[in-house]
């Protein structure tokens, strides 16, 4: 029978009476819902060296290539130029097309291990996962959805995948086999305990299936390694290169109380300098605003009276200034009116959700953040409320039946909505020739030259590490905010955690006074202190003074990270992809290259740690270690497990308590281990987009026993950041 006259045919059934569960009976029925294969082979092209895309069927218009924040790294990817075949046989992927959309699949390996697909904070080793491609502001999930999803995975077998779509995607990661072929099993007995039960279900033949609603085609792209850090390298420079921070930005940032105006600011800024409290960045929450949720993007001048005024005195204590909104604009907005045939046709808190992806929607809400923010000169934006709640039966964001003027509907814009607004915000700097660091709690796929940190609501210690180390796998970077603390305790390894991360934020917009002042979130409303606060408070400033003295060497990771496509910070699995110890291991990670971190939690008196194979020292003791055994750390609280890589050399600066226009860095190069590599620094203003047009000079550190030398070449003539200063046998 003919689909259309077997749709008329039941529909006739329905109206005469007959039941759905007789109608659930008819043998006829799973035929109208089965998808049939697409005989079509696909379109290959080879788009750079060792990136081959694969087009089936009929791809939408409005997928993350359609909305890429920079062309492809192009010169980048010639030089990591490959001779390596297409891992995957196209005759052997499987496409379909159904009434509600399209499917991919293709064989993998018994023994494959998959990784990343963006943001996870409860998932590492994604096989025989179905991760579902949600954003969601509950990342604590094992579902897949998180503040960024993306359709990208790494695979033990040294490649990676992205799949080019905004839809709610799903992958089964070897968990569903397709009809073939029957496989016999050994053992066909009725299981009667639950674990046998499960393990008796595991799929024979392993596959990844990709379930894409909506869409009738798809591009898929494939990244050749030999390794999975080589796939990852490719697609980070397939999406434009990584992100390069100003110097500031690595520093220390703290977020002030959110109902603090600006006399309690300056006194709290104060404080902290008085203090020598290391921090570059100071956060102003929502109550700079005159009306925020929805937001009106003008000052309140009950609490901000001198907006200008203000600033130069936050300046004048070398503070660099970031501040909060989100995009739904409220009625009371300047802009809320012109807005409005340039947003989507549903409200959020009353306000508008404004339509990212059209460049007059664009225009409209720069204009009023111009007057508000960026012609005044702030350093950086938080980008907050631009995900999503799937699951929440009360969600507050816009629905999935949401229409934008461009075109967009609301599943898409969801996916795309943190990176559109990123892009939207990012342009006055791109516009001055400036460089910034913001915050974000929204991203999707190609987003590594995107300035900017994602950030969570949520607060688990131990998923906060995890998402430290799931993000490297996506061309994303991630913040594990201190916020509250249960106990002193828990105040030091959570900072421990923030200064060996992407960006180092003391987020403290619901207390009005510094954590290290009173961790009881009550007696800190009420400004009763700790009676140790001051040891507390020297503590904390030993951690954050070691935060400053990686600086030069953080921003030589982040230089790799925007010419190789090497993330800064990633799991020990990148580095070593046939050492079967560290597959699993989501509590570790390599911070540049010659660093690992094994973060403790509150409670922790010892923990065990696995050092790969090669020679260690340990940071605090300089003792050797031999690895490719584990080790069991004992620190005490406030010295985090540090173990440097034998054979590399490893700079440290003096710290400093914020980065000034014309800051050098006193530093002294620690040799590690025997015949160490080369180490390049690089020297620039620190602040503009200079660099990428070659206005950067490398400096070359060379140890060679107890000679060591340096090199500079480049064509930076500004005044030098890196004065090197001693050398030592660590």
């Amino acid at each position: 029978m003919h689909m259309f006259s077997r749709r008329l045919w039941l529909k006739s059934l329905k109206t005469t009476g007959f039941s759905s569960l007789c109608l659930a009976s008819l043998t006829v029925l799973p035929a109208v819902c089965r998808a049939e294969p697409d005989s079509a082979a696909p379109q290959v092209k080879l788009v750079a060296p060792g990136i081959w895309r694969l087009r089936f069927g009929n791809p939408e218009e409005f997928t993350p290539t359609h909305f890429r924040s920079a062309p492809m790294d192009a010169a980048g990817l010639e030089a990591k130029a490959s001779s390596r075949p297409m891992p995957l046989d196209p005759a052997k992927i499987s496409f379909q097309v159904s009434d509600r959309g399209c499917s991919l699949h293709w064989p993998m390996k018994s023994d494959e291990r998959i990784y990343g697909f963006g943001l996870h904070t409860e998932l590492f080793n994604m096989a025989g996962q179905r991760v579902i491609l949600k954003p969601t502001d509950k990342p604590e999930n094992d579902l897949g959805e998180s503040h960024a999803p993306v359709p990208f995975y790494v695979s033990s077998q040294g490649y990676g995948v992205f799949v080019d779509t905004a839809r709610f995607a799903s992958f089964y990661t070897g968990n569903v086999s397709p009809v073939g072929e029957p496989v016999k099993t050994s053992n066909g007995e009725i299981q009667t305990s639950t674990a046998e039960l499960y393990r008796s279900r595991a799929p024979q033949v392993k596959t990844m299936l990709v379930d894409v609603p909506v869409a009738k085609g798809v591009d898929v792209y494939v990244f050749a390694g030999p390794t999975m850090l080589d796939a990852v390298e490719r697609y980070n420079l397939f999406s434009g290169g990584g992100a390069m921070p100003p110097l500031w930005g690595l520093g220390v940032q703290y977020r002030g109380y959110a109902k603090y105006g600006a006399a309690e600011t300056l006194a709290l800024a104060g404080r902290l300098r008085a203090a020598h409290m290391p921090c570059d960045v100071w956060g102003v929450e929502p109550g700079w605003q005159s009306h925020a949720y929805s937001c009106s993007f003008v000052w309140a001048t009950n609490r901000f009276p001198d907006p200008d005024g203000f600033l130069r005195k936050m300046n004048a204590m070398g503070y660099k200034m970031n501040f909060w909104e989100h995009a739904f604009t409220s009625p009371t907005s300047p802009m809320y009116d012109k807005l409005k045939p340039w947003s989507g046709n549903y409200l959020v808190w009353n306000g508008l959700v404004p339509d990212f992806a059209s460049p007059q929607a664009r225009r409209i809400f720069l204009r009023q953040n111009d007057t508000a923010l960026f012609n005044r000169g702030i350093e950086s934006v938080k980008l907050d409320e631009c995900d999503y709640q799937p699951g929440s039966p009360k969600p507050w964001s816009f629905p999935l039946a949401t229409q934008f003027p461009s075109g967009l509907d609301g599943e898409v814009m969801h996916s795309l909505f943190g990176v559109l607004y990123q892009q939207t915000m990012w342009q006055p700097y791109q516009d001055k020739g400036l460089r910034t660091w913001g915050m974000v709690r929204n991203s999707q796929a190609l987003a590594s030259p995107l300035p900017y940190v994602l950030y969570s609501d949520s607060y688990d210690a131990r998923c906060y590490v995890r998402g430290l180390i799931n993000a490297g796998f996506s061309g994303l970077l991630w913040d594990p905010e201190v916020r509250a603390a249960s106990s002193v305790e828990d105040l030091y390894h959570r900072l421990e955690v923030a200064i060996f991360s992407d960006d180092a934020v003391i987020d403290s917009w619901f207390i009005p006074n510094p954590p290290w002042d009173q961790v009881d979130r009550a007696k800190n409303a009420r400004n009763e202190f700790m009676p140790d606060r001051q040891s507390v408070a020297a503590e904390v400033r030993e951690l954050l003074d070691l935060r400053m003295s990686f600086i030069p060497y953080l921003y030589s990771a982040f230089n790799e990270y925007r010419v190789t496509g090497k993330p800064p910070i990633r799991a020990l699995v990148l580095d070593w992809p046939n050492d079967p110890r560290v597959r699993q291991i989501d509590d570790e990670f390599m911070y540049g290259d010659s660093v690992l971190v094994a973060p403790m939690f509150a409670g922790d008196t010892n923990r065990p740690v696995y050092l790969p194979a090669g020679a260690w020292y340990d940071f605090w003791t300089h003792e050797e270690i031999s690895g490719g055994r584990s080790i069991e750390a004992t620190n005490g609280v406030g010295q985090i497990p540090l173990y440097v890589k034998g054979g590399t050399l490893l700079p440290l600066a003096k710290p400093v308590e914020f980065i000034k226009p014309d800051t050098c860095f006193d530093i002294t190069v620690n040799m590690v281990g025997e015949k160490p590599a080369d180490f390049t620094l690089y020297d620039d203003d620190g602040l503009t987009t200079a660099y990428a047009r070659g206005e950067q000079t490398e400096i070359e550190l060379h140890a060679d026993g107890d000679n060591h030398s340096l090199q500079r070449s480049g064509k930076y003539r500004g005044p030098e950041r890196y004065k090197i200063s001693g050398w030592t046998r660590f």
